[in-house]
């Protein structure tokens, strides 16, 4: 029997069936949360539960990070699978969503979405939120009614949240936003960050930035909101090179694909993350990696909205840090956002093995939260968060492999629909299946949904 930390300090034991610890699965371990909400001490070889310990079966694994949402894009779910299109013609119906919003409506649909959230896993997600005003551009009484309607939300959902407030300034290179854009704009990036620097983190929630892309801020205000970030030292993110008609435009604007314009404005760094990152030249690739920016890879968005297949392995192969999103939501599952990114470079290269599942697993957890600004969250040891969730092993999915392959059936059988248990700072916010705080899910995503369309 091995001991790791302070048992001493435990408010709470949890016994953990088998426990996947970064690089291997490991049977019987009891872990004890401290009353600050973070791991007191690890023990191994505990075959049985300790007295007085909650015993939760199956597989856990550190709380999954979803790096990359927009909230609202879960009420286009199957409505935007109704023909076919591109990129640009779904972009138009989610705007047609985007205007129905308000702080009251905004709330209730993030408070299920965010509670979707934690019964598939995840106890922390990247909200990259950028639909700031009334319809029109009028600011609301409260300027950031909106953000604070999402950090509630994930507060009544039970999990962490780093809210990415997005400067969105313009329609495209030279271009003033179209009516539709109107309440994502602040004008400037200067008025930007008078308005994101009132909103305050709290200990579930963190205030990170976000450039919305290379078309949406202007080259010459990208170092205000790069500066803005490195000053709080907070967690940059931006969408890049998702599409090849962004690179084009640019590169006619300015010269230079979209990863050279951020570099040349001062933003790649440690504590930036590009979403997407597809289509890049071996250049972009190596500025990158060289500046330890990382990549957000959206598998399952990116094949809904037919993007394409973004370079992940050569991303990390050159430096850059992979961690995972489940974006417009067309599922909720990063389960599935791992196994595809594995899956999706096979198709491409014809080969096997790109990533272990130990790998993959990292993307989803320790690696996924570090982009989100919580480094200390993401793994089973002492001193981190104690944030974890709970896979059955016994499903129609899973049952059969060794317990000692669990993370290979976690990556690639497994599904949010395994999910039994999720604990945010020794909080049991999923009991077997069932939310705590959100009585009926479901109930409550058809019902925020509905609102919209009214």
């Amino acid at each position: 029997m091995q001991v790791k930390g302070n048992a001493v300090a435990a408010r709470k034991t949890y016994w953990l069936e088998h426990a996947w610890l970064g690089t291997h699965v490991e049977p019987g371990v009891a872990l004890a949360v401290a009353a600050d909400g973070r791991i007191a001490a690890l023990t191994t070889g505990a075959p049985t539960p300790p007295p007085g310990a909650e015993p939760l079966r199956g597989l856990t694994v550190p709380g999954l990070a979803n790096a990359h949402s927009h909230a609202f894009h879960r009420a286009l779910r199957s409505t935007v699978q109704v023909g076919s299109g591109t990129f640009w013609t779904w972009r138009d119906v989610m705007y047609k969503v985007a205007q129905n919003l308000t702080p009251e409506r905004y709330f209730a649909l993030a408070r299920a979405v965010y509670a979707e959230m934690a019964l598939a896993g995840i106890t922390n997600v990247g909200e990259f939120h950028y639909v700031h005003h009334a319809p029109g551009g009028a600011p609301y009484a409260d300027p950031n009614a909106m953000g604070e309607a999402l950090i509630e939300a994930a507060a009544e959902a039970g999990i962490r949240i780093t809210l990415l407030d997005t400067a969105y300034l313009s329609s495209g290179f030279g271009r003033e936003p179209e009516p539709h854009q109107l309440r994502f704009s602040d004008g400037t990036a200067e008025a930007w960050a008078e308005r994101v620097s009132a909103l305050k983190p709290r200990e579930h929630a963190l205030v990170g930035a976000a450039i919305h892309s290379v078309r949406a801020v202007p080259a010459a205000e990208l170092g205000t909101v790069a500066a803005w970030a490195a000053e709080r030292q907070a967690p940059l993110h931006v969408h890049l090179s998702e599409q090849t008609a962004e690179n084009d435009a640019c590169r006619a604007a300015h010269g230079r694909t979209p990863t050279e314009l951020l570099a040349d404005h001062g933003v790649l760094g440690p504590r930036t993350t590009g979403v997407h990152n597809t289509h890049l030249t071996d250049a972009d690739i190596a500025l990158l990696g060289g500046t330890s920016t990382g990549t957000c890879m959206c598998p399952t968005t990116e094949r809904d909205l037919a993007d394409g297949i973004g370079p992940a392995a050569r991303l990390q192969h050159a430096g850059s840090p992979l961690s995972l999103g489940s974006d417009s939501h067309a599922v909720i599952d990063l389960l599935e956002e791992a196994r595809a990114m594995e899956l999706n470079e096979r198709l491409r290269s014809r080969t096997r093995g790109h990533w272990t599942a130990n790998a993959l697993l990292s993307a989803a957890t320790a690696d996924g939260h570090a982009a989100l600004g919580r480094p200390d969250a993401g793994r089973l040891e002492p001193g981190a968060l104690a944030d974890f969730t709970t896979l059955a092993l016994d499903s129609v999915r899973t049952a059969g492999p060794l317990p000692r392959l669990g993370a290979e059936t976690a990556v690639f059988a497994a599904t949010a629909a395994d999910v039994r248990h999720t604990v945010v700072g020794g909080r049991h916010i999923v009991r077997d299946g069932v939310h705590a705080l959100v009585g009926d899910v479901p109930s409550a995503l058809a019902a925020s949904i509905a609102a919209l369309r009214a």
